[in-house]
């Protein structure tokens, strides 16, 4: 059996502007397991990020709850659960220079977190943690005195990277992390995360827009659209049995590698009208084995005859 590492039940959050406000999320629940890799994907817009966020304490939760590592962690905590969440909860965040103090050097941006937490015994092992880092994401000592002008987008990736792995946490959040960087760089990321996962046992909340690089990553996928989940299965199930229109419309959209094939290629456009929900409501529900569509009795049981 898997252990359950994250979950996230019936989570809403809104935003409020005065009398005005904006429910940015509704009623999303999944579980994430211990070492696996789960993506999140969506337009933008879609609410994804906000989850993301939502998860490490960044926003509130308006509803629901979520529960890491046994403990809720969501709505009001103790001081030192708190501090538990920030030391085992990490985010890769999209835009590696934005999230980068430029008047740092990359030694202090790597060892912050350690001093926070005080999480080595004197200075020689404060360097020799921040060293592995910067080794892990292939990065060199003498980096360490250098500023983050100085380096390139993929550099400066790897280096947001090194900083949260020096934390040795057991959750990242990585929120389009690779979305930024040049195509050229994008799989050298990937590849490195997906390396330091079987390195160091974390397990990932991969936000994306890209099925593509989605495939290749996560274990299981979870489809938002409009702050709602619309479909969630392992990610061959998902790319194999598409049920849900949203994503039907989504891998549609998916460039084909064969011009010809390209060409001839029917884009599946996503109507949210075409559903009939006025009696028949829809609800999360286990079409097929492991593979959950939002979808009312009318669309469970055509979803289920297509593959039967």
């Amino acid at each position: 059996m898997k252990k359950t590492l994250l979950s996230v039940k019936d989570l809403e959050v809104t935003f409020k502007n005065g009398k005005d406000h904006f429910t940015a999320v509704k009623n999303v629940s999944f579980d994430i397991y211990e070492g696996e890799s789960f993506a999140l994907v969506g337009e933008s817009g879609s609410g994804k990020t906000t989850i993301g966020r939502t998860i490490i304490r960044i926003n509130p939760a308006s509803k629901g709850e979520i529960i890491f590592d046994g403990q809720r962690i969501s709505g009001p905590i103790s001081k030192e659960l708190d501090s538990f969440v920030i030391r085992n909860i990490q985010m890769i965040f999209q835009d590696p220079m934005a999230s980068l103090n430029e008047r740092a050097t990359i030694d202090y941006i790597v060892s912050e977190g350690l001093h926070n937490f005080g999480l080595f015994k004197d200075e020689n092992e404060r360097r020799e943690k921040v060293f592995k880092a910067l080794d892990d994401v292939g990065l060199l000592e003498e980096h360490a005195e250098r500023y983050p002008h100085e380096f390139s987008g993929g550099q400066r990736q790897r280096i947001c990277i090194a900083r949260v792995f020096a934390m040795e946490p057991k959750f990242i959040i990585a929120d389009e992390p690779i979305s930024a960087l040049d195509v050229s760089i994008r799989a050298q990321i990937l590849n490195l995360l997906h390396d330091l996962k079987k390195e160091h046992g974390v397990s990932y909340l991969f936000v994306a827009h890209d099925l593509t690089v989605v495939r290749y990553f996560a274990d299981r996928v979870a489809v938002i659209h409009q702050g709602e989940l619309k479909e969630l299965a392992t990610t061959e199930e998902l790319f194999a049995r598409p049920l849900h229109p949203y994503t039907r419309s989504l891998l549609s959209a998916v460039p084909l590698p064969d011009p010809d094939l390209e060409k001839e290629k029917v884009l599946v456009v996503y109507d949210q009208a075409a559903h009939k929900y006025e009696v028949d409501k829809p609800s999360w529900r286990e079409v097929l084995p492991g593979h959950f569509v939002l979808a009312n009795e009318a669309e469970a049981a055509e979803y289920a005859k297509m593959y039967s």
